[in-house]
């Protein structure tokens, strides 16, 4: 049965090993270039005695727009194993109605669901980890300087849990064509299904997966330059924390925990672009905010990567479940 499954399957297989080392070759390359780029800026810093900012930031624009674009490219791989490698798993075989010699052979259906999972499967989480662990190896300075490890682009493409997610999406994909039967709404029903899942996650999910940690955030005039955004009734956007992962955060607020006065407010407002910052940061106040520290980084691709992997047993189980109860 393995056999069998592995010779319906390697023209695919051939076909994503090829794409696999044309990927990896380029980010081979592409991986050198940055360390070179980034011992370059060190070393400019070294001349300047210091005053690093301008030369990692010059070092940042260098390559973010190709890493982004890998990030992406990443980002879909998934959803690619799930739909060309899932969905036509088992609807290929209902089409053409040659499930029905296999079924009635000494092999049960379950046996055989499960080792076509298995054999498939296996090959696209190879693929995606392989992929993710040289992505991960190439784009290691750019990460360490952007030190935004918590990102969703960057999380998601990072280290291990681009391996799940391969798991869940052709899991996905397999359980869809034995629902729908067709080859392409299959494909079409993987597509959204698992899309829906990777805005949820990042936004809903992944911020609870445990408990934030709690504290105020003084506002300094640092602190204010560095914002997204001051908005008219006194929230901010864009507050960092190194490292961290910054989940929610309150209105601005006087020592005293209550909101800040509006009419203090409205005056460091209209204050001009070069006063903003010291206007506010003389009010001595501060935001509530929850966040993630940097030292969380590991349990969160662990526990995503259970979360995906679970739910790939639970399609698996369903699958097993309408297979068996399928009429020949």
């Amino acid at each position: 049965m393995i056999w069998m499954s592995w010779r319906q399957f390697r023209t695919p297989a051939l076909a994503g090993a090829a794409a696999l080392a044309v990927f990896g070759g380029y980010l081979v390359i592409l991986g050198v270039r940055i360390r070179h780029g980034y011992g370059d800026s060190l070393e400019l810093c070294h001349r300047q005695g210091g005053g690093c900012a301008a030369a990692m930031t010059d070092f940042q624009n260098r390559f973010a727009s190709q890493l982004y674009f890998l990030d992406a490219v990443l980002l879909m791989l998934p959803a690619l194993i799930g739909l060309f490698w899932g969905a036509p798993l088992v609807t290929r075989e209902l089409e053409a109605g040659t499930h029905r010699l296999v079924w009635n052979q000494s092999i049960t259906r379950g046996r055989w669901l499960t080792v076509k999972l298995l054999v498939v499967g296996a090959a696209g989480m190879v693929l995606a980890g392989v992929a993710s662990l040289l992505l991960t190896w190439a784009a290691s300075p750019f990460d360490q300087v952007a030190d935004n490890r918590f990102s969703t682009l960057l999380f998601g493409t990072r280290n291990i849990v681009p391996i799940a997610y391969a798991a869940f999406a052709f899991v996905l994909g397999t359980v869809s064509g034995i629902l729908v039967r067709r080859t392409v709404p299959a494909m079409a029903l993987t597509f959204l299904v698992f899309v829906v899942i990777q805005v949820l996650v990042p936004n809903v999910v992944r911020p609870h997966l445990r408990t934030p940690v709690t504290a105020a955030q003084p506002m300094t005039a640092e602190v204010v330059r560095n914002l997204g955004f001051l908005g008219q009734h006194a929230t901010v956007a864009g507050l960092r924390i190194p490292g961290a992962w910054v989940v929610s955060g309150s209105q601005l607020r006087a020592a005293d925990g209550e909101p800040v006065d509006q009419h203090s407010y409205d005056n460091c407002i209209n204050a001009g672009f070069d006063g903003v910052a010291d206007c506010i940061a003389k009010l001595d106040l501060h935001v509530d905010i929850a966040y993630q520290p940097v030292d969380r980084y590991w349990s969160f691709q662990w526990l995503e990567s259970a979360l995906f992997l679970g739910l790939a047993a639970l399609l698996a189980a369903v699958g097993r479940w309408r297979i068996n109860g399928r009429r020949t």
